[in-house]
């Protein structure tokens, strides 16, 4: 994929007394609003401060053990070269407090978009409580949340932030152009400035650091490590991609088709839309023949175009057919390039269902059966069904954060500036500097937004010798874009980040 650009998904829950047991105490007010008695009634009249914060004392038991800590959600500002304050970014911190904090490490976490808020990762992957979904991640009713006994508090503090215009987050003044914020290298600029004010005010400089981005998140993180370092001596320990976008290395048109099979196969093979011998075989013992297969035999025949005869070109779009589920004609008729939404559209059309784009495990029903694209995401709408209502309810009633700012789950960041997206060969560049900086990417098989083989490709092009293999995991898991909110998914990827972060805390002096 040339440029994927994705929403990055997270949920919230409502939280109940009797599931989390959680305590709260309420330190300091935050200074948003005017006084009730000076209020009118538009929003406009709302006074927005950047720099405000809320204080509240938790427990809950996390991996087995009683975790105590504190939550700060509040605003930080964004300031220009003058000092001025030109926006304030929201954020939830969250600090274990029964533990010496000397050599505490530090997790800072986005997610993407661009224009989504951190509310995904926050409530539905790493923080310290969990909506109420099933166990393969669809909504439940009533709205709820409970204590997550997955999450990674108990080995790291962590900060969630919501870049300018998402979540609480908001420029101040009119006069700011939006231009300082809104592009791949103007969000990383920013975030890095405001990461060092964070680092500062909260005395963390002495922490091990880690990033953590989800989708358009990943983008962002990997700019974030090598800017880090160049603009603020900040040197990482970790960063941790979920679902992972193209990060600006270019694929011509032959390799972005031919690199979609491997995920076409996987949600055939969990669709049961292929032949018995393949259905027999664990989908990782399947996955390895389809990957050989587009590596070595679909993308040179991609290449040559017209140059493929005949029999050839059938040849590999029987082999396709047999891979994907769809029917050897659409293949024929497509010239062996299938567009995603086709796919979305085709693999269960016989059915009268779609497949979901950033999770196809998620099916949709169409006004018409024709057609070449689903009408709606049927993931994307079960997600903000299940997190929208947690997110606003917790942030009020649990850490007490009161406004009548609206929370962006989804905010405007138009127009968005690609221009000069590097952040692939920003982050080789970072791990080839800091020989302590560590690589964790995690994709789920069933992400046909950021899917799984792209997120593999990208490790093979920025590290085309090899030399950093030693430091780069890869991991991938049956769900999809937010492989977290399947509950067996859970357990397995916060495992893994724990054992990431304490990995990637040296015992020795950071040389070669």
């Amino acid at each position: 994929m040339a440029k994927i650009i994705s929403y990055c998904f997270v949920a919230c829950i409502f939280f109940t007394n009797a599931n989390a047991q959680l305590s709260n105490t309420k330190t300091e007010l935050p200074k948003q609003e005017k006084p009730a008695e000076e209020k009118k009634s538009g929003p406009a009249d709302l006074s927005f401060n950047p720099d405000a914060a809320v204080v509240t004392n938790h427990s809950a038991t996390i991996n087995g053990q009683k975790v105590a800590y504190k939550a700060t959600a509040g605003t930080l500002p964004v300031w220009d070269e003058e000092g001025k304050a030109i926006a304030g970014l929201f954020y939830t911190y969250y600090e274990r407090t029964d533990v010496n904090k000397a050599a505490r490490p530090l997790v800072i976490s986005f997610n993407g978009g661009p224009g989504s808020a951190s509310v995904w990762m926050h409530i539905g992957y790493t923080g310290p409580v969990l909506l109420n979904i099933d166990e393969e991640g669809y909504p439940v009713q009533p709205y709820g949340y409970k204590e997550n006994a997955n999450s990674i508090l108990d080995v790291a503090d962590i900060v969630y932030v919501d870049p300018v215009n998402t979540g609480y987050s908001r420029i101040v003044g009119k006069d700011v152009p939006k231009t300082k914020f809104f592009g791949v290298n103007a969000d990383i600029k920013y975030l890095a400035d405001w990461i060092n004010s964070f680092v500062t005010r909260y005395n963390r400089w002495g922490s091990p650091k880690y990033l953590i981005g989800e989708s358009y998140g990943t983008t962002r993180v990997s700019g974030l490590a090598l800017e880090l370092q160049q603009a603020h001596w900040m040197y990482l320990n970790g960063v941790v991609l979920v679902s992972p976008t193209s990060l600006g290395i270019e694929r011509g048109a032959a390799t972005d088709a031919a690199l979609r099979l491997p995920y076409f196969a996987a949600t055939a093979w969990y669709h049961k839309k292929l032949s018995g011998n393949f259905l027999q075989k664990d989908l990782e013992a399947f996955l390895p023949e389809v990957e050989d297969f587009t590596m070595n035999q679909l993308l040179p025949a991609l290449n040559k175009g017209s140059l493929l005869d005949d029999a050839t070109k059938k040849s590999i779009a029987t082999r396709m057919a047999n891979y994907s589920g769809l029917p050897l004609q659409v293949i024929l008729q497509n010239n062996l390039d299938i567009s995603p939404s086709l796919f979305w559209k085709e693999l269960l059309r016989n059915e009268a269902y779609t497949v979901g784009r950033l999770d196809s495990r998620y099916k949709g029903i169409d006004k018409k059966e024709g057609g070449e694209r689903p009408d709606f995401n049927a993931e994307l709408t079960a997600w903000l069904h299940a997190f929208t209502p947690p997110i606003n309810m917790y942030l009020r009633n649990d850490l007490n954060y009161k406004t009548d700012y609206p929370y962006n789950v989804f905010g405007s960041v138009y127009p968005w500036d690609n221009t000069n997206d590097r952040t692939g060969e920003n982050l080789r560049s970072a791990m080839s500097i800091n020989p302590y900086l560590h690589l964790l990417v995690q994709s789920g098989y069933y992400d046909g937004a950021c899917d799984y083989f792209n997120a593999k490709y990208n490790l093979w092009q920025m590290d085309p010798s090899g030399k950093l293999k030693d430091r780069i995991q890869w991991k991938g898991f049956r769900s999809g874009h937010m492989m977290y909110l399947r509950k067996e998914d859970l357990k397995a990827s916060t495992d893994q980040l724990r054992e990431f972060i304490k990995k990637a805390i040296p015992d020795k002096a950071a040389k070669y």
